[in-house]
């Protein structure tokens, strides 16, 4: 009888759950104003914008090349630069690793103020300091990759087992040497795995900085774009997808290599050994090649007098904007970008979880398989900012783009993590509950959702996270939310008013944070 009540208050606290989740979801989508009619009513303007770039102009590819090896050298530079430096701050951020409170507080600070800010807007606080060029571009990958790899690489080790760490400690051994010996090498696969996944992000951030002056392929894409060039924005993007694909390819073996070389039992200390070796040296020798033909920074437009009156503003924020809760005020258009972000996520985890079934091997046939992988690395080729100036031919200005935005730019990432989770999975239940007669529908509903949907579900909170931040740019297109009134204020030096936007965004963030560490642990 009580095992029966327990059952029944589970059951009934789970379909609150969902009956909630639902209730957000419609309530974000009626506040965007989300308009499926008039999406379907339009949807010739996206046919036609379509059918151009699906004929690029394959005359216009050379004139891509230098500003895509650009993008590429921002990419590397960036990742490799903020993966060093988020191995080297992650320990003092470890709880587990003893470190002193006050420093691990700190920097847990710092990373979460980082983590705020998306790339395009870390980016133009870098040109008003280095002026226009790569190496601003450089900077702000920097910072936003150095901010991800710390929060993921502390993470690991609060995780791991810490006690040979302990045990070299209290043989007098100092804590960074110690987590070196003891921590790193079991947190080393995840790591080397996180910093090949930004790697492929870090590609599709760099190629939209030229809307900031950061350089890249953005530039021209913008350019393009405003042109109303579209078959030569199909030849940019044809480029940017085959780029994405050979840096997956590269991605996947070099993760497999990874996975064979901690993993699996077999290999030998000295083979590792050796190829790490050649791994690190032509990670090192590529990384060289990017740094020398980097753009130097151009300090002739910075002064005393410009950076005191940025940090000035940015500490004295506008208050009055702060605190109004008008249609204009900070309040409204965060509450936006929330939304925003709900709907998007929503539509794309919904969109994503079919397409995940299409792609592994085990779930259909080959060919299938195959047209979905390049389906979705098409869209995941695509940076946010483009579909923003796409749909916002469709939608018109305003929320509903931004939501169309983020729920393509979902789509892609969270097929690819779905179908991550569905690689993984044992099959084993499935195949006997298809061998007993039972429908793949059936035998999907009873021996694969329950073993995934933990994953999913942790999916989709990243994933609602990171579009957060993404939706706090989509303004710059006129998708909504907090990007535009943002941009604004920085170009028009209005510190002050820029400093409240930065500050309501970190507290957003933070907000979020704590809302799906909450989420996770349920």
């Amino acid at each position: 009888m009580t095992q029966t009540l327990r059952h029944n208050r589970k059951t009934a606290y789970r379909l609150s759950g969902w009956f909630l989740l639902l209730a957000v979801f419609f309530a974000a989508a009626a506040f965007t104003g989300c308009d499926p009619a008039l999406f379907f009513a339009r949807k010739s303007h996206l046919a036609d914008l379509v059918s151009d770039m699906l004929r690029p102009d394959l005359s216009y590819l050379p004139k891509i090349l230098t500003p895509l090896f650009y993008t590429l050298q921002m990419s590397v530079c960036g990742t490799i630069l903020g993966s060093v430096l988020g191995l080297l701050t992650a320990p003092f951020g470890t709880v587990s690793l003893r470190f002193p409170v006050v420093l691990r507080r700190l920097v847990r600070f710092v990373i979460q103020v980082l983590r705020s800010f998306p790339a395009l807007v870390l980016a133009l606080l870098a040109t008003f300091l280095f002026g226009l060029g790569t190496f601003a571009g450089t900077f702000a990958i920097t910072l936003y990759t150095f901010a991800i790899m710390t929060k993921l690489t502390y993470e690991d080790a609060d995780a791991a087992n810490t006690a040979a760490y302990l045990a070299l400690r209290s043989m007098g051994c100092a804590p960074f040497p110690a987590f070196i010996h003891a921590v790193l090498p079991e947190i080393l696969p995840s790591y080397l795995t996180n910093a090949l996944y930004l790697l492929e992000t870090n590609v599709r951030q760099s190629s939209i900085l030229g809307y900031v002056g950061a350089g890249g392929i953005g530039l021209i894409l913008n350019e393009k774009i405003s042109w109303r060039e579209f078959q030569k924005v199909g030849a940019i993007l044809l480029v940017l997808f085959l780029t994405v694909c050979v840096i997956e390819s590269i991605s996947r073996y070099l993760s497999a290599l990874i996975r064979r070389e901690f993993l699996v039992q077999t290999v030998s200390g000295a083979k590792r050994k050796r190829h790490l070796t050649l791994l690190g040296t032509g990670i090192l020798l590529v990384f060289f090649v990017c740094l020398a033909a980097q753009t130097p920074p151009d300090f002739s437009h910075t002064s005393p007098e410009t950076l005191k009156s940025m940090i000035g503003g940015l500490l004295q924020a506008d208050w009055a904007f702060f605190f109004s809760t008008k249609k204009d005020g900070l309040f409204y258009l965060l509450f936006e970008t929330v939304c925003i972000s709900i709907t998007g996520t929503g539509i794309g985890a919904l969109l994503a979880f079919p397409f995940a079934f299409f792609s592994p091997r085990r779930f259909a046939p080959a060919p299938v398989c195959a047209v979905f992988r390049l389906l979705v690395i098409a869209i995941r080729s695509i940076p946010f900012l483009i579909y923003g100036l796409i749909f916002i031919r469709v939608s018109g200005p305003g929320a509903f783009t931004g939501v169309l935005t983020l729920a393509m730019c979902s789509i892609g990432l969270l097929t690819k993590r779905f179908t991550e989770c569905l690689d993984m999975l044992d099959p084993g239940p499935y195949r006997a509950l298809l061998a007993m007669g039972v429908s793949p529908l059936a035998a999907i509903r009873h021996a694969v959702l329950p073993q995934i949907a933990p994953a999913f579900a942790s999916a989709v909170l990243y994933r609602f996270d990171v579009n957060i931040r993404e939706a706090s740019v989509l303004g710059l297109v006129g998708a909504g939310g907090i990007g535009a009134p943002l941009i604004f204020a920085m170009n028009k030096y209005n510190w002050s008013r820029a400093g409240a936007i930065l500050l309501g965004l970190i507290l957003l963030v933070w907000i979020m944070d704590v809302v799906s560490g909450k989420l996770a642990e349920k």
